[in-house]
């Protein structure tokens, strides 16, 4: 598996694979709205060279949020080589937060955060709803038949203060 950041030449293929997985490029959190296929990331490929995973993240004056996080394998490593890759480039560039959201029903996104030191910062109730008068798309039901309502906002702390 190689990660790279998301460059010009593979802009096709990473709006082929949010309009593949998703359905679309267009992502509507509590943030903002984004258009994931125009924003910096990191690509997770294979040996045959195709994607398998994908991050995007925007960058603010002192901290990175983490906008997407998708991979097509799991239980190889890929999110964690991702999540490695986006921490690796906030700390390079003295960058010492990173935050995320997530919804109520992904608790496997939860757990996977939380066990790579990422803590819960705030539940933003009703969050979803409101997106989906952006996005009607988004389900009303996710991840083991939970109600979708409420985004998690998780964190991250790279470096102590001094």
């Amino acid at each position: 598996m190689i990660i790279k950041p998301i460059e010009p030449n593979v802009q096709g293929d990473v709006t082929h694979f949010f309009q593949a997985r998703w359905g679309s490029t267009q992502m509507v959190i509590s943030s903002g709205v984004y258009d994931c296929a125009s924003m910096d990331g990191f690509i997770a490929l294979n040996e045959k060279n195709e994607i398998i995973g994908l991050l995007t993240y925007m960058e603010r004056e002192e901290s990175v949020e983490i906008i997407s996080l998708d991979s097509i394998v799991e239980g190889r490593g890929v999110g964690k080589a991702l999540l490695q890759a986006i921490e690796q480039h906030a700390l390079r560039n003295q960058i010492n937060k990173i935050s995320l959201v997530t919804t109520n029903d992904n608790l496997y996104a939860l757990a996977f955060y939380q066990k790579r030191g990422y803590r819960l910062r705030r539940i933003i109730i009703d969050a979803v709803k409101q997106a989906r008068v952006q996005k009607p798309s988004i389900p009303l039901v996710g991840y083991d038949k939970i109600p979708i309502h409420d985004e998690i906002e998780l964190g991250k702390q790279l470096m102590e203060q001094s």
